[in-house]
């Protein structure tokens, strides 16, 4: 069995990395770790506001990411793991594209809970992978 799960770094996500890597543990499936960005090296080099620093700053937070994901599958003795980066607009997309292009079997993802206005305002990344996934959606809260 094959489980993405996707991560940004924030609090839901947390909860989702623990989850996924809890659940990899049980059914002894391999585990990847997907994070996304939404500005390419390539495509902001194309723009006026292009700055080094600050992509050197994305990569490293994306590390970071990537890492702490890492460290607590290794921690819970997981070595079937992987970790990677999408580039993509729209968060979602890219998540759905990733996991469907490499023949993931479930993805799990967290999300804050937002409901009424702030859903509507704000959107939810983990509402368009259910609606767009090939596969089963876990969300963590």
């Amino acid at each position: 069995m094959k489980l993405l799960c996707a991560t940004d770094g924030s609090r839901p996500s947390e909860k989702a990395v623990a989850y996924a890597v809890d659940i990899a543990k049980k059914l002894n499936a391999h585990l990847t770790f997907l994070t996304v960005t939404t500005v390419s090296a390539e495509r902001a080099s194309k723009t006026y506001f292009w700055d080094e620093e600050i992509l050197a700053a994305g990569d490293a937070m994306i590390h970071q990411e990537l890492s702490a994901a890492a460290a607590m599958a290794k921690q819970a003795g997981l070595d079937d793991v992987r970790c990677v980066t999408a580039v993509g607009r729209d968060i979602a997309e890219a998540i759905v594209a990733y996991a469907e292009t490499n023949r993931f079997d479930q993805i799990i993802a967290g999300s804050s809970g937002r409901t009424g206005a702030a859903r509507l305002l704000l959107g939810s990344v983990a509402g368009a992978v259910v609606s767009k996934a090939h596969c089963p959606v876990t969300i963590v809260r």
